[in-house]
C-alpha cells in the first residue's frame, strides 16, 4: 500500500492505494475524511463575498470553473454588454466573462490566479 496526499480545488485530502491485487477485480476502501484546508484558503473566500454584498447589484458570474487569468476592467470603468470584465483559464482554454448588460464595475471580488468555481460571481456592475 501507498499513501498520497491529494490536492483537489483547495481541499486537501489522503489516499491510499493498494497494489496488485491477483483477482483482477477492483479494490473499494472506505473514503478518508480530507483533511483542514491550509489557513489561507478560508480567509481569501470571505473577504472576496464581502465587496460582491455592499458594491453594484449586477452581478458576474463564471461560466466555468477555472483560475483567474487577466483582469480586463477596472472599477468604475464604463461597461457595454458583451464586453470582458474577466478572463478565466480552464483546460489550457481562456474564456471570456462578459458584462450580462451595460454599467459600470462597481468591484472585482477576484485576483489573477484565484481559482473560481462556474457560478462565483467575479465583479459586480450598477
Amino acid at each position: 500500500m501507498k499513501n498520497y496526499t491529494i490536492t483537489v480545488n483547495g481541499n486537501v485530502y489522503d489516499v491510499v492505494v493498494e497494489e496488485g491485487t491477483s483477482t483482477g477485480a477492483p479494490v473499494v476502501s472506505a473514503p478518508v475524511a480530507p483533511k483542514a484546508a491550509p489557513a489561507a484558503a478560508p480567509k481569501a473566500a470571505p473577504a472576496a463575498a464581502a465587496p460582491a454584498a455592499s458594491a453594484g447589484s449586477i452581478k458576474v458570474e463564471a461560466g466555468a470553473a477555472g483560475k483567474v487569468f487577466k483582469i480586463e476592467a477596472n472599477v468604475g470603468q464604463a461597461v457595454k454588454a458583451g464586453d470582458a470584465v474577466v478572463i478565466i483559464e480552464a483546460m489550457k482554454m481562456e474564456i471570456p466573462v462578459v458584462a450580462p448588460q451595460d454599467g459600470t464595475v462597481a468591484s472585482i471580488d477576484v485576483a489573477v490566479g484565484d481559482a473560481v468555481e462556474a457560478g462565483a460571481v467575479l465583479a459586480t456592475l450598477n
